[in-house]
């Protein structure tokens, strides 16, 4: 599936120079996330991991003939569909974007997808659209992501759950895709492996009081409760709420509500709570750690910042692989460059495999999240298990 000829390497770099001399040697790539919304203290430093990429890319000047890579960033909202997809088409028809890294919540994603991506033919790879309703979206080949499905989250969860004697739970979700597709894949999953879910409710966020929630939640009872909500929104709310209720002290949560804010609103109130989050132990994942510290990005070490560096690393050597910056010229490529056979390529190597892609070799992009892409687009993903101790957020193992 991989293997070049010569003779494509040639035209690809025939294609490079011609693309350097007719197109102004600049190619814009949308980074488009919730820059307000529920993940806003979130996003930032995905946006930072993307560029990053980017940056590291047009310094080589191996990229087609020496092309370099400008970010245009827009804001998803990550909740609000319509805004979402104005940002979407302003990046295509008013700046000429090329491809896109995000969107970042699934609904919004979905949305851009639909309305925006296949009617145009943009590539789009999102570093955080976890829902299992993408999974069999309408894409034509366009749509990739480098997190795992949610599908597999809510086994992780369950898995963990039935490790340590938590037999059963009161779920509460944020009311959207992402909120829904998660708190089905968890009940499911935990059912399955002898849990019980005493009651499955639904949040509204943006509220100010919690209280009548969560009492329906401390009615149906339950060893903990599940938050599969946000960070930066109802999330903590609900658990403020069974805090001060004293309804539940021990919480499950999911990607979504992992972050420093969890730390600044609760620290010890929620020591013994459990999390997941997509994360990877590999070597990858430290060399990303050591490039975020060094370019000094604030919240770094935060969720899907390697993500987003993977995303945007693989639109950029999926471009050198088809020798053409257009969308339905490079997304063949994609899977190709993500996957063996090949050199295998880390965080900080992506001038390196650059070089090889141009001379008609093959690269394995592991990069910092281990990716491996299984179709259509799918991550195969692994997750990082968290437990709140003393206050702060620790890494128990990976799964």
């Amino acid at each position: 599936m991989k293997k070049f000829l010569m003779a494509t390497a040639a035209t690809a770099l025939m294609a490079g120079s011609a693309f350097a001399g007719s197109h102004g040697n600049e190619v814009k790539l949308g980074v488009i996330l919730g820059f307000t919304g529920p993940i806003e203290s979130l996003t930032p430093a995905m946006a930072a991991g993307a560029e990053l990429a980017m940056s590291e890319v047009s310094a080589s000047g191996k990229l087609l003939g020496g092309a370099t890579v400008t970010p245009v960033r827009a804001d998803s909202t990550c909740v609000d569909a319509g805004a979402a997809t104005a940002a979407a088409e302003r990046l295509i028809t008013s700046e000429g974007v090329k491809g896109i890294m995000g969107a970042d919540c699934s609904g919004v994603t979905g949305a851009v997808l639909a309305n925006v991506a296949v009617p145009n033919g943009m590539v789009m790879i999102s570093p955080s659209a976890t829902s299992p309703a993408l999974t069999a979206a309408e894409d034509n080949g366009l749509f990739f992501r480098t997190a795992p499905s949610d599908a597999r989250q809510g086994q992780v969860l369950a898995e963990i759950l039935m490790e340590k004697g938590i037999k059963s739970v009161a779920v509460t979700y944020t009311n959207n895709d992402y909120g829904k597709g998660l708190a089905d894949a968890f009940s499911a999953a935990y059912t399955a492996a002898g849990g019980t879910v005493t009651t499955t409710a639904a949040h509204e966020d943006g509220k100010a009081d919690y209280s009548a929630e969560v009492g329906a939640l401390a009615a149906a009872g339950g060893d903990a409760l599940v938050v599969a909500g946000y960070v930066d929104q109802g999330g903590p709310g609900v658990i403020r709420a069974s805090l001060d209720a004293g309804a539940f002290d021990t919480f499950v949560l999911p990607d979504g509500m992992i972050g420093s804010a969890l730390e600044d609103n609760f620290g010890a109130d929620i020591n013994g709570s459990i999390g997941t989050v997509p994360g990877t132990e590999s070597e990858g994942g430290s060399m990303m750690a050591k490039m975020i510290a060094d370019a000094g990005i604030e919240n770094g070490d935060g969720p899907y910042v390697g993500e987003s560096y993977d995303a945007a690393a693989l639109i950029m050597l999926a471009m050198q692989a088809a020798g053409s910056v257009e969308p339905g010229d490079y997304k063949a490529k994609i899977e190709d460059v993500a996957n063996a056979p090949g050199e295998k390529i880390y965080p900080g190597e992506l001038a390196k495999a650059l070089e090889i892609i141009a001379a008609g070799g093959d690269v394995d992009y592991v990069g910092a999240t281990a990716v491996e892409l299984i179709g259509p687009g799918e991550a195969a993903g692994g997750y990082r298990q968290i437990e709140i101790k003393d206050g702060k957020m620790a890494t128990v193992q990976y799964r």
